[in-house]
């Protein structure tokens, strides 16, 4: 019954909304894209901007969980790179299966489960576990995806455009000097950083209602292990060995429990990968992950 509890007031909310974004997507045949830069260039960052401000957060608590977030992050792709060399995938499969399994759904499915699961401090948190996330898939995911011909010019290029990055360093220095924003700009943050979750919701349930299907079970089942199930174990011990206080441990051990990210499906068509099986990926990771998620949830609520 405690866990239908968890499910019902953390996740089936979450879901409800990326279903209507779904919906509408089939419905209507809404192109994503424009939404996800609405979201990309402007929710977002001023989401991590309102978050970190707000709570306060040390220039050493955010460092220790970039830290944590890209170790955790790091782990998995291992993981996952030891699996595929014993399952003898092929190299552009074994590429595919990399990418993600290195990135969840930090952002579009990470923070509003954070958010309702345990509340703004963790929401925090996770933000940050976000930014090192899209870190991570501008510098290393962009290696996996060139398969092995790495365009640091284009990697380069990625992350210096990813404005939640730049949003993290002003809003370090706001709390580093104690400045704070005029009155009517800070009414904007906050307005923009509440349509943020919600209109991520939406833009994730568009981006899955273009997911296709394969059979393809051996390249499948790896990155279903390795996010679902290893990745949030792989954080339960690293959160530990940081020293992480309890709400940055529910936040990047949930942030780690994560489905596939969408965006490793643009690095696929991007750099010429398998597509279909990327896309594959993440829509099975994220069907699944409410079986996993509600006991993860469950365990760090308690």
């Amino acid at each position: 019954m405690h866990l239908l509890t968890v499910f019902a007031n953390n996740i089936l909310p979450v879901l409800l909304l990326a279903g209507a974004g779904f919906s509408l997507g089939k419905i209507f045949h809404l192109d994503p894209r424009t939404l996800g830069r609405v979201i990309f260039y402007v929710f977002s960052p001023l989401l991590v901007f309102d978050l970190i401000t707000r709570s306060r957060l040390s220039f050493g608590e955010i460092g220790l969980m970039i830290g944590c977030a890209a170790s955790i992050m790091l782990g998995s792709l291992a993981l996952a790179f030891l699996l595929g060399k014993l399952l003898r995938l092929e190299r552009p499969t074994l590429m595919a299966v990399l990418l993600t399994s290195l990135v969840g759904n930090n952002g579009n499915y990470g923070l509003p489960i954070v958010s309702f699961a345990f509340g703004e401090e963790a929401l925090a948190y996770a933000s940050i576990y976000f930014v090192t996330s899209a870190i991570m898939v501008y510098t290393i995911g962009v290696l996996i995806a060139s398969l092995g011909q790495l365009k640091l010019q284009n990697a380069l290029k990625g992350l210096l455009k990813v404005p939640a990055i730049y949003a993290i360093i002003l809003a370090i220095l706001f709390v580093r000097f104690d400045w704070t924003l005029a009155e009517p700009l800070q009414r904007t943050v906050t307005l923009a950083s509440g349509a943020a979750i919600p209109s991520m919701l939406v833009l994730l349930g568009l981006e899955l209602q273009r997911a296709t299907w394969t059979r393809r079970v051996r390249a499948l089942s790896i990155p279903v292990f390795s996010r679902l199930v290893a990745s949030p174990l792989i954080a339960l011990g690293l959160t530990a060995l940081f020293g992480l206080p309890l709400p940055a441990r529910q936040a990047a051990i949930s942030e780690a429990g994560m489905p596939s990210a969408v965006l490793t499906t643009v690095l696929a068509t991007e750099y010429g990968l398998d597509s279909s099986l990327v896309t594959a990926i993440v829509f099975l990771t994220t069907l699944l992950s409410p079986l996993t998620l509600t006991p993860l949830l469950t365990y760090l609520g308690s």
